[in-house]
């Protein structure tokens, strides 16, 4: 399986708002690019907290793309507390919700997968999603998530979008959140493709090196 993750910054390296609330940072040139990416992506992976916060539909908008095709939307939940009313379980669009092997929750509208002890299992989980015919999955967040699949080097490519916005603050979340390393040479290696101008911003696409 392909994996990417993709996300948006400001020139400061936040994410988010010291609220964690999400905040505008990129420009119609990079909307439209990500709305692109994720139409050539069997799935859109997101966190349970980004769901609480930002409340996604994690679908592809016609103003972007012509003819979109919705993607798979996976939401990894370990105790399930994904809302009953979140935008990912209205029905347009198949739905997964990834829970610890213990969590015994069912949610409307969505496919369930139990994986994992505690935290939900990364490495397990991607042979059973390609069993279920995906091939591409693109992981949005939130920060703890994209570490997850940096740290364990499951991520193939890192797609960062820099806005030309500073939003500072040390408890403001960056891209890569959770624990982090402890030496240098526990540190993820990126290898830089390329750097382009998009708007008012920069896009900066990187292979990860296993």
């Amino acid at each position: 399986m392909k994996v990417i993750v993709n996300c948006a910054m400001s020139a400061d390296g936040k994410i988010a708002l010291k609220t964690r609330k999400q905040t505008r940072i990129s420009n119609e040139e990079d909307k439209k690019r990500v709305h692109k990416l994720r139409n050539s992506c069997d799935a859109i992976l997101v966190g349970v907290e980004t769901v609480i916060a930002d409340d996604p539909k994690l679908t592809v908008n016609g103003k972007y793309v012509r003819n979109p095709r919705n993607p798979v939307r996976i939401v990894l939940d370990s105790y399930g507390r994904t809302p009953k009313n979140a935008l990912v379980l209205d029905g347009s669009s198949r739905t997964i919700i990834v829970t610890n092997s213990g969590c015994k929750k069912n949610f409307p509208n969505a496919e369930t997968v139990r994986c994992g002890r505690k935290d939900v299992d990364l490495k397990k989980l991607i042979p059973i999603l390609e069993k279920r015919g995906i091939s591409s999955l693109l992981v949005e967040g939130g920060s703890r998530v994209i570490w997850s699949f940096l740290e364990s080097r499951l991520a193939d490519e890192v797609f960062i979008f820099v806005g030309s916005v500073v939003i500072g603050g040390d408890k403001a979340p960056t891209p890569a959140g959770g624990e982090g390393v402890d030496s240098e040479k526990a540190m993820v290696a990126l290898r830089l493709r390329s750097a382009k101008v998009l708007g008012s911003g920069v896009l900066l696409r990187y292979e990860v090196v296993k």
